[in-house]
């Protein structure tokens, strides 16, 4: 690590509500959502006398989940579009492949560092990396790259991340058979659209609403294409009630 080494936080996403509007002739999906920040955050070591990427933390060894944006693709594509070089040691703090956007805000840190405004060219680079290089609370639309500030509101949230993940591009694909490629409305879809393609790719998670409801009497929402369920309030208890799952106390930042 090199006396220029800087240290940068790059808060997980949590979609609290999601509205999937129509699908491009490109294949890109249409979204309006409203999207907030977390103090739950991974950590980034930037060197940028360095090159090279290492992975450390509680969930580093979640990074092999097949399909999706990994941590160390996002960020690597991301040095890459900025036009920058660096050494970059993430301390994975964000379980990956829950749709909390670990490898999206770690793409977006990587980016605020190198002064990368272009929301557009972020948004390709994966859909939640724009809101993130943002942050706050913003509802989020076109394919990500339009965010629009919003008020912040201070929100205690508990995360329930079971002990299986989902793949993003699978849950759309689900979404896009459901719907007709967004021609149809699903009944029943709630505050998330993606919750009933999620369910249909990974049963599992249906299984887990009902757990989680059972345990705090409150019936939890789907944290984008899954598989964290996130609940409004604090409840430790999940801790040992639901003792094959990974909780998460955590706010709005």
């Amino acid at each position: 690590m090199s006396a220029q080494t800087i240290s940068l936080v790059a808060p997980a996403k949590l979609t609290v509500s999601l509205r999937v509007t129509g699908v491009r002739a490109d294949g890109f999906h249409l979204i309006d959502a409203e999207m907030v920040t977390l103090d739950l955050a991974d950590v980034l070591e930037v060197d940028p006398q360095g090159d090279g990427l290492e992975i450390i933390g509680e969930f580093a060894g979640d990074l092999d989940v097949p399909g999706e944006n990994l941590a160390n693709n996002l960020v690597s594509r991301a040095l890459k579009l900025a036009g920058r070089k660096a050494h970059v040691t993430i301390t994975k703090n964000i379980p990956s492949g829950g749709g909390l956007g670990g490898g999206s805000a770690d793409a977006a840190a990587i980016l605020r560092w190198a002064g990368f405004t272009d929301l557009v060219a972020a948004a390709k680079l994966g859909a939640d990396i724009a809101f993130c290089v943002v942050g706050g609370r913003a509802r989020v639309s076109g394919i990500g790259e339009v965010v629009n500030p919003l008020k912040k509101v201070a929100r205690e949230i508990t995360l329930v991340v079971p002990p299986f993940r989902v793949s993003t591009p699978a849950v759309y694909r689900a979404f896009d058979q459901l719907t007709d490629f967004g021609k149809l409305r699903l009944k029943n879809a709630g505050v998330n659209d993606l919750e009933l393609a999620a369910i249909k790719v990974e049963p599992q998670l249906a299984t887990w609403k009902e757990k989680i409801a059972q345990a705090c009497g409150v019936e939890p929402t789907l944290a984008g294409s899954g598989s964290t369920w996130w609940l409004d309030g604090k409840y430790e208890d999940l801790t040992s009630q639901l003792a094959d799952a990974t909780v998460i106390c955590t706010q709005t930042n």
